[in-house]
């Protein structure tokens, strides 16, 4: 798809050769996300098989805009155009408004011409709205400012979390931040089908690990005896750690070791240089919306965005959504191996 347009402007699918200009473009943008990186062209691709549609804007032989696009298609589930699928921010970036508007426009016509149901921009800061678009988001996102020493950490976090991450030193943990992307991936998969959710296919954390190298680390938490209770994947970028796959056995609720983990990554983090935590996003009024409130974390709304196509109102993917409740339960009980069997050809398209 090539779009001639006013003031030279250009947009055209990216090729390969283009995935170094355009991750220092997001390297540089202000409002350049972990999630703008090109990484996630071959992670989504490759892992859950959905279709990039990655879109440039160039001017004067300049990259002055980028925006990452997935097509996901299911009987199920829907289709549509998202940006960005399993990421908590996306959209466009560029270099000012009217080039992000004629952006969006090339990626409503994309949508159009592939027949999708909607189209969703995940942009974390508020954007003018003009139709198609409306804003439809009810996440909000968590940040902190990490401070320079222990002490100073754990004296910002709220008096009842603290006093739970107190009660966790007592209990005897040990971490180890060593690359250990199967042991983090069996942690999730275990809290994951606790939730009554679908877990990802395990190839997802060895290939973000493969894509993104040192940006993406694990850290692992131990019981008394050694035996691994709580793990977390996280990603560094720019001056912030982004704890983005996290969960732990039966045995971590008593033990409180998430909290001991996301303590402790905070201090490894700031020891790495990362200035800013950020706890993703979470529905608001949920449980982990809250449990992520108790640390006394900026709360943030975030500002995500649709243009229906074929569709004649917004999605409801919500796991409170009513149609949606048996399968929960029934996912409740499952085991955790035919869990890990059946979870990722349905988890595929809960991005």
């Amino acid at each position: 798809m090539d779009m001639t347009m006013k003031q030279e402007l250009t947009i055209r699918k990216l090729n390969r050769n283009d995935c170094t200009a355009w991750d220092q473009y997001v390297d540089a943008h202000q409002d350049g996300s972990f999630f703008h990186l090109t990484g996630w062209l071959d992670v989504i691709k490759e892992v859950f098989g959905h279709q990039p549609h990655y879109l440039l804007a160039e001017q004067y032989d300049q990259l002055v805009g980028v925006l990452p696009l997935f097509e996901q298609k299911s009987a199920l589930f829907g289709h549509a155009l998202i940006s960005t699928p399993f990421c908590v921010y996306g959209g466009v970036l560029a270099n000012d408004d009217d080039i992000r508007c004629q952006l969006e426009a090339a990626a409503f016509e994309l949508g159009c011409s592939l027949e999708v149901d909607y189209i969703e921009l995940r942009d974390r800061e508020e954007k003018p709205c003009a139709d198609p678009w409306f804003r439809h988001c009810q996440h909000a996102t968590f940040r902190n400012t990490l401070a320079d020493n222990p002490e100073d950490v754990l004296s910002g976090i709220k008096r009842k979390q603290r006093a739970v991450i107190r009660h966790a030193m007592n209990n005897r943990l040990s971490w180890d931040e060593q690359d250990n992307p199967d042991l983090c991936f069996d942690l999730y998969a275990e809290s994951v089908r606790n939730l009554g959710t679908p877990v990802f296919h395990p190839a997802l954390f060895q290939k973000l690990k493969h894509t993104f190298g040192r940006r993406c680390h694990t850290l692992v938490i131990r019981d008394a005896a050694g035996l691994p209770v709580s793990g977390v994947l996280s990603f560094y970028y720019k001056n912030q750690v982004l704890p983005y796959y996290g969960g732990g056995t039966q045995a971590a609720r008593e033990l409180k070791s998430n909290d001991f983990m996301y303590y402790q990554l905070m201090l490894l983090a700031r020891a790495k240089g990362a200035e800013v935590f950020d706890f993703g996003r979470s529905k608001i009024d949920s449980g982990a919306y809250h449990y992520k409130k108790h640390w006394g974390m900026e709360e943030q709304p975030l500002h995500y965005r649709i243009a229906l196509v074929n569709a004649k109102r917004p999605p409801n993917l919500s796991p409170n959504n009513p149609k949606y409740r048996y399968f929960i339960r029934a996912w409740q009980n499952m085991p955790v191996g035919i869990s890990k069997l059946i979870g990722p050809r349905i988890s595929k398209y809960l991005g």
